[in-house]
């Protein structure tokens, strides 16, 4: 365990000394607030998605119990199911409100 941490340590280093290096010729018409868009687009995104993707996980595993024991008790767990996955919907959204500015 311990040389795996030290190993994650040693790797880190290397990559973060290694980039910090390199310099590119910036182009014509490109700003820092462009990258910067693009990466609060991402994470808008990416973040909305793993949320949405862990309680999906954690709401379809409780409702296929549910729908087991009581099967009259569908139609409430696919509304709880919707409600997860918009949020991955709202992630999308504001991803394109990001981009569109």
């Amino acid at each position: 365990m311990k040389t795996i941490i030290l190993l994650l340590l040693a790797v880190t280093v290397i990559s973060i000394t290694g980039s910090t290096g390199i310099a590119f010729a910036q182009e014509d018409g490109v700003t820092s607030g462009d990258s910067m868009k693009l990466l609060a687009a991402g994470l808008a995104f990416g973040l909305a998605a793993l949320g949405a993707g862990l309680g999906l996980g954690q709401v379809g595993a409780a409702g296929l119990a549910v729908i087991s024991e009581n099967p009259a008790l569908q139609s409430k767990v696919f509304i709880f199911v919707g409600m997860v996955e918009s949020i991955a919907i709202y992630g999308i959204v504001m991803m394109f409100i990001i981009l569109g500015q």
